[in-house]
């Protein structure tokens, strides 16, 4: 019956075993098909399955007293006899393997095809306008026009995809479509890819002001074997943590101790060694998501994603600058391979019903409440959208079942330590509050690659494959439409109190893929060839206008610098002079430098304790302080801003505590006015980047 709910998918039938004496056994050639088609698979897998695994026992730490080396190494022996137990389990399914065929694409060209033209074309023309309306907004061209424009066009194009491929749901009277199965060419693409985009994250460098937190908290991790609880920037774990940054996850820690159990350093460890393979794991992630929602042509559309990824960026909010560029902090993996995997998980979940989908789900929750804060906020919205659209059609149990899979835990982790540690505050967080409109322009973009996004948005659920996967493109292009209607951001920031995160809700949808989507559309020909040729076409023009109006991930206008070799993600000349000055044999106290260098500092060590990491923060312990005026006064008479007059200086210095005052010879101001204050010189480096050091007398 059409309203009923679908079974779970019955496996392809086993074919019967070939003649002979290799009965019952696969060649050598079929098992090396077989492992690279489904390595993509296995590496994610086994990577979201061993991440959920450390960030429970970095949370159990907490209870024990655990040092982080000790959780590594407890975590190393986990994983091993996971390993273990699977591939024993493995080998004994694959004794007489299956033979299963790839599925071929789907017949129909998109989720809600086989809908009359009366329903269908309407709503693509209404997405044609809200994409090309909000890509001209923030433009001289789009100065005209209000934001209800793309909003109304935007919200009748959400829900005409949803009713389009809710209709075309329950009139699909057959069995659900098996999954898609790559094969060994397309796999072996894929990480052929991969592979080449770690290799580049070596080479890449966009220093970032956040660095001095999420890299400052492995290196103290690293130095030290120990996980600050309260805070490490401006004290010696002293001073409360910043409400808005509880210690629920666990990525930095585990690249500190990582370092610590390697004996590296952990800048070292998070650059050279977790950042490559968090590169891997993304792309493999966008690939999987990719060829399951892909109806044809899954390698193409899988190469203009990655495209995308690599010339989109500039904008701090693109999707491309929280690729390689931030892949490191844990918001930039969780947008670019937690957001991939958790629709690709719920599309397996809602597909078959197994246990096995269902563990994925929750392991991928775990792991992201282990990489960011912003898991709690963004995976209810993401879940929602899903689980609003398998209600649709009727299948309530397996959303809910689903929806708290995906949630419980994050949502959990941070209700448990703000329990612990006190109510949340999110004044360090970005502190501006950006409207639809702008969160739009930020995320999406303006002009042509804004007009692209939007057509991604809105039609591109039209594209996906049949049944669950456009199904669940729909529900998210609805919940983005309602989102995106001026004043329902606005909402719900107040009835949350998170406005100051709300620009990142479009990371809710799954972007590239849906923008590789493009390039699977058909067109009704008797000619494959024709059929193929409009595919490419729509790929080669959409790279086109990506590499002419927007700017590449490796652009300065990106902030990345690109190195002949493998390098620190800092400016080179302040790492210099960050490791100059804690060579130095400095008198106790702290260090008063140029505020970019106090903020490289911290990733070079943890143990020069500086006067201020970074301004940013100083929001978390009132800005009308001494604590903070203090700091700032110091920090703009070091960086040559301000001249503020002796007495100022000494009063902010003996109360601070600063022992060495290093500045850029060029800031004769504060040389001289050290020499007044009783600092004597203690040391001085030639350029560039000139610096010379005096030292409290006594």
């Amino acid at each position: 019956m059409p309203n009923a709910d679908p079974v779970a998918v019955a496996p392809p039938p086993v074919a019967p075993p070939p003649a002979g004496p290799a009965a019952g056994r696969p060649q050598p050639a079929h098992r090396l098909r077989s492992a690279l088609a489904a390595a993509p698979a296995v590496i994610t897998d086994a990577g979201v399955l061993g991440f959920a695994l450390w960030t429970v026992l970095y949370h159990a730490s907490f209870l024990f007293g655990l040092r982080p080396s000790v959780t590594f190494l407890t975590w190393l022996v986990g994983c091993v006899v996971i390993a273990a137990v699977v591939g024993v389990r493995a080998l004994r399914r694959t004794r007489v393997p299956a033979v299963t065929p790839a599925p071929a694409a789907d017949p129909v060209p998109a989720g809600g095809t086989g809908q009359p033209r009366r329903f269908l074309l309407p709503v693509v023309a209404a997405g044609v306008v809200a994409a090309v309306t909000a890509g001209l907004a923030g433009t001289p061209a789009g100065d005209v026009l209000s934001w209800w424009v793309p909003a109304a066009a935007g919200a009748v194009a959400g829900i005409g995809v949803m009713l389009l491929t809710r209709r075309a749901w329950r009139a699909d009277d057959a069995d659900p479509p098996a999954p898609p199965a790559p094969t060994a060419l397309q796999a072996g693409y894929a990480l052929l890819i991969s592979v080449g985009v770690a290799i580049s994250s070596l080479y890449l460098a966009r220093n970032t002001p956040d660095d001095v937190y999420y890299v400052g908290k492995t290196v103290w991790v690293a130095e030290r074997d120990l996980v600050p609880t309260n805070d490490f920037l401006f004290t010696e774990n002293v001073a409360p943590a910043m409400g808005s940054l509880p210690p629920t996850p666990s990525i930095e820690v585990f690249d500190g101790a990582l370092a610590h159990v390697l004996g590296i350093h952990g800048a070292s460890a998070t650059w050279y060694l977790a950042l490559p393979v968090m590169a891997v794991l993304a792309v493999l992630a966008l690939w999987r998501l990719t060829h399951r929602w892909a109806p044809r042509r899954p390698v193409l559309a899988f190469s203009v994603a990655v495209t995308y990824l690599y010339l989109v960026a500039g904008s701090d909010a693109a999707l491309g600058t929280f690729h390689l560029p931030r892949l490191y902090e844990g918001k930039g993996m969780f947008v670019s391979a937690v957001i991939p995997l958790m629709w690709l998980y719920l599309t397996e979940w809602f597909d078959t019903r197994s246990r096995r989908s269902l563990l994925l789900v929750f392991a991928l929750s775990v792991t992201a409440a282990g990489l960011t804060t912003t898991s709690a906020i963004i995976l209810p919205m993401l879940v929602g959208a899903a689980g609003l659209a398998m209600m649709l059609v009727g299948r309530w149990k397996d959303a809910v079942i689903g929806g708290l899979a995906a949630v419980a835990y994050p949502v959990g982790a941070i209700v448990v330590s703000r329990l612990v540690l006190g109510g949340m505050d999110a004044a360090g967080a970005d502190d501006a509050f950006f409207d639809a409109e702008y969160t739009y322009r930020r995320t999406l973009l303006v002009g042509i690659v804004g007009v692209i996004s939007g057509l991604a948005l809105w039609c591109g659920p039209l594209l996906a494959r049949r049944r669950t996967p456009a199904l669940l493109a729909a529900g998210a292009a609805l919940v983005m439409s309602v989102l995106l209607v001026p004043g329902v951001l606005e909402t719900l920031g107040a009835l949350t109190g998170i406005s100051v995160v709300l620009w990142r809700v479009p990371w809710l949808l799954a972007l590239p893929t849906l923008i590789g989507l493009l390039c699977t559309v058909s067109v009704p020909s008797p000619s494959r060839l024709l059929r193929g040729a409009v595919g490419g076409l729509v790929a080669a023009a959409m790279v086109t206008s990506f590499a002419v109006w927007a700017t590449p991930m490796w652009s300065p206008d990106s902030w990345v610098e690109t190195h002949t070799r493998p390098t620190w993600k800092l400016p080179q000349q302040r790492q210099e002079i960050a490791f100059w000055i804690a060579g130095q044999d400095r008198p106790d106290g702290l260090v008063l430098a140029p505020s970019t260098i106090m903020r490289t500092s911290l990733i070079v060590t943890s143990r020069v304790r500086v006067v201020l990491p970074r301004d940013f923060y100083l929001v978390e312990y009132d800005l009308n302080s001494d604590f903070a005026k203090d700091r700032l006064l110091l920090a703009h008479f070091a960086d040559g801003r301000e001249k503020p007059d002796r007495a100022q200086v000494a009063a902010a210095v003996e109360r601070l505590g600063v022992g060495t005052i290093c500045v850029y010879n060029g800031n004769r101001y504060a040389r001289e006015t050290a020499v007044e204050l009783g600092f004597t010189e203690f040391a001085s480096r030639r350029g560039p980047g000139a610096t010379t050091c005096y030292g409290r007398a006594g």
